[in-house]
């Protein structure tokens, strides 16, 4: 659902900030108010081309925002890794946005981190879907008339698709697996020696060896500071030479000299205290010294074999190309698993074949079970969609779904072409390329409102849906506009009051005289809404010619 709709300096908008409802949304207003602006705002977050005649007077860029909601599981379609990398954590929805700037260059933005304009349009695309020029460009896609055409099949269907998107990302990665294992299995033999000198070469080295090693070798490079700095404090402490005292046995004197006066200054009795706690320490101190140094001189030969490990370590990960220790040890254990699979009798490449057809077995029995459903539901879908077309305006509303094959992918074997004949005589022809702008709204109504739940879009905008009807025509198409607000967020631009009166929330576009002139948009109360209408009806002069 598209929440809010904030526009600064675009065209004639100094600042809109708009907030729509569930439901049909009606947007009116005069022949030249500025109507047309609110769709091309609305386009740039579909990725239209930025212009430097967007720019408002005298501003320095124009900017447009959407807050939408992004329901569970869209960022993990493909195609949006990257952008949903940038989601921050906690945020439900999606803050869209496009900046133009005065030389017409842009800037597109999700959750206010700058992103390739044609990933802030493949997002919105999921969540909103607009009539007329971007209704043409996804009509002409394949893909989405097979979307609209599963969508009417139903849930199970739907469920199939999921299926075998997941079932052929598993074969592209069991086909992968087997042609490495084909590709190495002219160098078998070499490789099964390598495996055996990358176990050989990494026995008994552990995870993080290396880094301990490191921090050893560097304290036994500089032994010499250390064992001098520890003699020199523990002889500063307490002195292994009998006639010379050290702090220790300096501190004892002070504590023996004031604990014979302490019964005289009972305030003297706490330093002592605190001082024979010193020498204690101090006699500690020295002994951990001293057991210190010890250590140092237990293993005169440590430093060599430090520089051995380390040696052998650096020279594996050169020749196996590991990064670090830990990436050499991983290698080593699917080495192990390698060898031990060979020892058994396992052969790799057999096993990846064996994972391979029945990826392939899979795949084609969800693409049958696809294709059997798509050929049954493409007569009954056709009629139902003629059927809305007429009731909309659309001459005899004859349309037809041609299936074909083609090589089997994600979403099966089968492409659907949507072709249409909106006038008596002419000969079928894709939609996509037949019908005008007005007709391509109309047409798009008469898909969603087949295909239920707006083909799987939260959000649609219709552009242009009235050119061209009125009567019951113009009720027909504000009731089927109504019936699709049932199950998805609807936006119309439209002129006709029939579609007006039909929505919940009601906003008006009119421009405002000044210097400069500009466009204003609101939400009308429900008295404003009523005035509204009756302008649209043709004024109340008008009206009190027609009523009795």
């Amino acid at each position: 659902m598209l929440r809010r709709l904030r526009i600064e300096s675009f065209v004639l908008i100094r600042e809109a900030d708009l907030a729509f409802g569930p439901g049909l949304n009606a947007v009116t207003g005069e022949t030249g108010a500025g109507k047309t602006i609110l769709a091309q705002a609305i386009g740039l977050l579909l990725g239209a081309p930025g212009d430097a005649s967007y720019l408002g007077p005298g501003a320095d860029e124009a900017y447009v925002e959407a807050e939408l909601d992004l329901p569970e599981g869209v960022l993990d379609e493909p195609g949006l890794e990257a952008i949903a990398e940038l989601r921050p954590p906690g945020e439900e929805g999606l803050v869209a946005a496009r900046r133009v700037f005065a030389d017409g260059r842009t800037r597109a933005y999700a959750w206010g981190r700058a992103v390739p304009r044609e990933e802030v349009a493949a997002l919105v695309e999921r969540l909103l879907a607009m009539s007329g020029q971007f209704e043409q460009r996804r009509l002409a896609r394949p893909s989405h008339q097979l979307d609209v055409l599963d969508a009417f099949v139903g849930e199970e269907q739907l469920g199939r698709r999921a299926a075998l998107a997941r079932t052929w990302r598993e074969l592209l990665v069991a086909r992968r697996r087997r042609d490495e294992l084909a590709a190495a299995a002219a160098g078998r033999a070499e490789r099964l020696r390598e495996l055996e000198e990358l176990v050989e070469r990494t026995e008994g080295m552990e995870p993080g060896a290396e880094e301990r090693l490191l921090a050893e070798r560097e304290r036994l490079r500089h032994v010499g500071e250390l064992a001098g700095a520890a003699a020199t404090a523990a002889e500063a402490l307490a002195p292994e030479e009998p006639d010379v005292a050290g702090a220790a046995e300096r501190l004892a004197v002070a504590v023996r000299e004031l604990e014979g006066v302490a019964g005289l200054a009972p305030e003297l009795q706490e330093v002592a205290g605190e001082l024979d706690e010193a020498g204690i320490r101090a006699r500690e101190g020295a002994s951990t010294l001293r057991a210190f140094l010890a250590s140092l001189e237990a293993e005169p030969g440590r430093l060599e074999a430090l520089e051995g490990e380390l040696d052998r370590i650096a020279e594996a990960r050169r020749r196996f190309g590991a990064a670090t220790t830990d990436d050499l040890l991983a290698r080593a254990a699917a080495a192990r698993t390698e060898l031990e699979q060979v020892a058994a009798g396992v052969d790799p490449s057999e096993a990846a074949e064996r994972a391979v057809t029945a990826a392939e077995r899979d795949v084609a029995q969800l693409c049958a079970t696809l294709s059997a459903a798509r050929s049954q539901a493409a007569a009954p879908f056709a009629e139902a969609v003629a059927g809305e077309l007429q009731s909309l305006g659309m001459g005899d509303g004859e349309f037809r779904v041609e299936l074909s094959a083609r090589e089997a992918g994600p979403t099966g074997t089968d492409a659907a072409v949507f072709l249409v004949r909106p006038n008596p005589g002419l000969p079928f022809a894709a939609a996509a390329e037949t019908a005008s702008g007005g007709e391509l709204s109309r047409l798009a109504l008469a898909l969603r409102a087949v295909a239920h739940a707006a083909g799987g879009e939260p959000t649609v905008v219709f552009d242009e849906i009235d050119a061209g009807i009125g009567g019951r025509t113009a009720h027909a198409v504000a009731e089927a506009l109504a019936r699709l607000a049932e199950s998805a967020q609807i936006l119309t631009i439209t002129h006709l009051p029939q579609i007006a009166s039909a929505a919940g929330a009601h906003f008006r576009v009119e421009k405002v005289p000044g210097d400069p002139t500009h466009t204003r948009i609101e939400r009308l109360s429900e008295r404003e809404r009523k005035d509204e209408l009756e302008r649209m009806l043709g004024g109340a002069e008008f009206l009190s010619t027609v009523r009795p």
